[in-house]
């Protein structure tokens, strides 16, 4: 029996009325899962309106415990274990989604949480998942890392028509993607590729991305590459999944969980102190030059779901900070005016505070950027519905953005 075939055995109706309307509230008990280690207990509730968790249960391994979901006591912490379950859900911001979830509530699903349990809450980004109670799945025959998954749920999420929306098979890793922009997951030679789209008048985020893996190839930066393609001229971002079946991104949100934060400690020397907690090395050199790549770029969205560390599945072993991903919120991509302030995440308010965090630019070396511009205007060029002169002063701000870095970079004494 196929995972997405189980009747949950395990499941609590109850019946109640609200305001003279009947609901119908379901409890389904789960064992969390790390691959084919038991974990916890755990029991969600939903209705029609919510899902959380009702009940944290018994702990079977303390160890596998996702970071960041431990009180200070070293023991599950109910809120903090719903957070970062739900995390996995897609946002109530993703473009389209209203339009999705209209698709869906025929199958009972109300909310873009409800649509964790339909796939297990399976991702592509780690090994962790619920096993319905009851059950004797494993690993090995459903993770979609190795298996294949439904594209319902990817066309739905892109605006595309399936067939047949009665039988639909919600057994995808899509239910738990992340981000505001359309964008699925697809299978390409075998390969876990992110297809991710734009939006407004020039849908200029895949475009960025591929300008951002230029500029950090150039500068000989760990980074995911992104390359483009084209559907009836709509541009749409590539790149492979850079999670393995024996690795887990540890996003930053939940390495700023590793330790408590007095009121006074400043975001970034806090995060700089849960790394080094963690053993992860070289933190502040790589968070550098990470915000000095956001800097050229004018990246808006670094936030802490977008960033992190790569974990072994299988030792917990930290193997160290994942590629350089997800830069597509930039160069101006949601204003007219190029070239304007815009703001800036995760450890400061603008750019120009953020970038003085940066204590060593020793690793920058500007002349590898030389011909950017003409780079980045043949990279915009590539789409037909990108005005030329808009990838003129884009080049020329991320020139003026070379030279601020430069001026920086000569005030250092290393």
């Amino acid at each position: 029996m196929r995972y997405n075939e189980i009747q949950m055995r395990t499941t609590t109706l109850v019946i109640d009325f609200d305001r003279g309307k009947e609901i119908v509230k379901k409890i389904n008990s789960y064992i969390l899962m790390h691959k084919n280690i038991k974990v916890l207990d755990i029991e969600i509730y939903s209705d029609e309106r919510r899902t959380d968790i009702e009940k944290v249960g018994e702990v079977y391994n303390i160890a596998h415990m996702p970071i960041g979901t431990l009180d200070d006591n070293g023991m599950p912490d109910h809120y903090k274990v719903e957070s970062w379950l739900f995390s996995r859900a897609i946002p109530a911001s993703r473009d389209g989604i209203t339009r999705v979830l209209g698709s869906l509530r025929e199958h009972g699903i109300n909310s873009t949480a409800h649509l964790i349990e339909r796939c297990l809450a399976l991702s592509l980004s780690d090994q962790y998942w619920i096993c319905p109670k009851g059950e004797s799945l494993k690993w090995e025959s459903i993770n979609f890392f190795e298996n294949a998954f439904s594209d319902d749920m990817g066309k739905l999420l892109l605006g595309e028509d399936i067939k047949t929306q009665k039988n639909i098979n919600l057994a995808s890793p899509n239910n738990t993607l992340d981000g505001f922009l359309k964008k699925k997951w697809i299978i390409v030679d075998e390969k876990r590729i992110l297809m991710k789209g734009g939006s407004g008048v020039f849908e200029q985020e895949p475009l960025n991305e591929v300008v951002a893996s230029s500029i950090m190839k150039r500068l000989q930066i760990d980074h995911i590459s992104y390359s483009l393609s084209f559907k009836d001229e709509t541009p749409y971002s590539l790149c492979e999944n850079f999670i393995s079946p024996n690795t887990e991104l540890i996003p930053a949100w939940c390495i700023m969980e590793k330790l408590p934060r007095g009121e006074e400690t400043a975001d970034f020397r806090h995060f700089l102190s849960c790394c080094e907690k963690l053993g992860v090395e070289n933190a502040e050199t790589f968070i550098g030059k990470m915000l000095a790549v956001d800097y050229l770029i004018s990246n808006e969205d670094r936030h802490l779901g977008n960033f992190g560390i790569i974990r072994n599945a299988d030792t917990l072993k930290i193997e160290g900070f994942a590629p350089i991903f997800d830069n597509g919120n930039s160069l101006w991509y949601a204003t007219p005016k190029v070239g304007s302030q815009r703001e800036c995440k995760p450890f400061k308010l603008t750019h120009a505070e953020q970038i003085k965090l940066v204590a060593d630019f020793s690793w920058f070396d500007g002349s590898s950027l030389g011909g950017i511009k003409q780079e980045i205007a043949d990279i915009f060029s590539q789409s037909t519905i990108f005005p030329h002169s808009r990838a003129e002063e884009i080049g020329s701000c991320v020139l003026e953005k070379i030279k601020d870095i430069q001026n920086l970079q000569s005030k250092k004494i290393y």
